[in-house]
């Protein structure tokens, strides 16, 4: 394997507080409220203002736990239900293994994005599981700084609940799921994305998909989840908050499922944020890279987003029949209710862990002096506003802080990013330019 890049590093070190949270009472007290909330949450024992009924929320993350490659057709209901069909009329799951193609600009951007993603998230779980590149071979020693650098050590979770890294029940390589951890694990059946009977158990550590050696942090599927419904805000911005608030759901859903904790899918969306941030301001150690042997360089992100754009709401257009921004106002769906969104997406911003770093708690973090490129998440959606009111936005809208990511530097910052209520005032703002 490929030594850590630039960018790739960049997330390790952001990621890294979780590596050091056993050191200090609150973090400490962090680690027991993520078992306690995961374990709320699978279980059903945490309501939590889900856009299904709960056993209908189940039947969804036994759905979401299939993953479809990269044509984005899982999270496309968040455009709604004439946009969704229109959406998945050219593009669908075909079998486990195939899926339509994406056609040639959505293809290099979606492909590039979530490569880019994608691939610091699977580094991320090794090097906090075990400290390697793959669970065998050692990171280089600028890697392994990191870790000296924070005070941390590698398998936090595994640490934190009793099951070290290889120890009986544990995972080889370190950061144990909550299937493992859990002392109390609801199972359940029903019918995943494909059709087809399935339960939690098969999705956690059985024949359709065995996570049983693949460490927990960050969730691989949450990144992923959130890329993509962040790519298809950014490509209809009409349906910019529903889209977010699909992300948040996927994520939400891998916990249902047993997969993953609460800090896992923070960790996921937090790594997302940040790299589709760094993406659309051409950030060069993220565009002009090849994120992988298939995937071709992009050197203009914004450009390659605006060629998407045109080629998407052409084919979108042509099938729903109308415009594009009259075709988003047509839902059916669950997510048709605005408040019942507002108020799910605010449920899963930090999920009640409670503060590891008092230093940034009660504070507004400044995102134009911290994570200016942030502003681009809004920019590109509501041209009409400027990147520093963009970033204002952003600063005024910041969910809670103090968070286990939340330690002062300009990644823990996006673990605080509320796009949901953001995209809000941006879109209402826009208006009026």
């Amino acid at each position: 394997m490929q030594p850590p890049t630039v960018a790739t590093l960049q997330d390790l070190r952001g990621l890294a507080a979780v590596s050091a949270l056993s050191n200090t009472p609150e973090g400490r007290n962090t680690l027991v409220a993520n078992l306690r909330v995961t374990g709320g949450i699978e279980t059903g024992k945490i309501r939590q203002p889900t856009l299904l009924p709960f056993s209908g929320q189940e039947q969804l993350a036994l759905s979401d736990a299939y993953a479809p490659g990269h044509n984005l057709a899982q999270p496309s209901d968040g455009l709604g239900t004439s946009l969704a069909a229109a959406y998945l009329s050219h593009f669908h799951a075909i079998d486990r293994e195939h899926a339509t193609p994406l056609s040639p600009a959505l293809e290099r951007l979606v492909r590039y994005a979530l490569a880019t993603t994608g691939g610091h998230s699977n580094a991320a779980k090794f090097f906090f599981g075990n400290g390697t590149l793959d669970g065998r071979t050692p990171v280089s020693a600028e890697a392994r700084a990191i870790y000296t650098d924070v005070h941390g050590s590698p398998d936090p979770f595994g640490r934190a609940y009793s099951f070290p890294a290889g120890s009986v029940g544990a995972d080889p390589n370190g950061d144990s799921r909550p299937f493992q951890t859990e002392p109390d694990f609801k199972h359940y059946a029903g019918i995943d994305y494909l059709g087809t009977p399935a339960t939690n158990d098969e999705y956690d550590h059985g024949k359709l998909m065995d996570l049983t050696g693949n460490p927990s942090y960050p969730s691989g599927h949450t990144t992923n989840g959130y890329t993509g419904a962040l790519l298809l805000a950014l490509l209809v911005p009409s349906r910019y908050q529903q889209m977010i608030t699909r992300g948040a759901e996927y994520g939400n859903d891998r916990i249902i499922v047993g997969a993953h904790y609460a800090m896992d899918v923070l960790g996921g969306r937090t790594l997302a944020l940040h790299d589709m941030a760094h993406l659309l301001a051409n950030d060069p150690a993220y565009v002009q890279q090849q994120p992988n042997e298939t995937t071709a360089a992009i050197g203009d992100f914004q450009a390659a987003l605006g060629a998407a754009r045109v080629e998407l709401n052409t084919l979108l257009q042509a099938s729903c029949g109308q415009k594009v921004e009259i075709c988003a106002t047509r839902d059916t769906g669950r997510f048709r209710h605005a408040h019942a969104n507002e108020r799910f997406y605010a449920a899963t911003q930090d999920y009640g862990l409670g503060i590891a770093h008092s230093e940034t708690a009660g504070i507004k973090e400044d995102v134009a002096q911290i994570a200016p490129e942030a502003g681009y998440l809004l920019t590109t959606a509501f041209p009409n506003l400027s990147l520093q009111m963009a970033d204002r936005i952003l600063t005024e809208t910041e969910g809670p802080g103090g968070g286990f990511l939340d330690d002062g530097s300009s990644f823990g910052l996006y673990s605080r990013i509320d796009l949901y209520t953001a995209a809000g005032v941006a879109a209402a703002l826009a208006r009026t330019q």
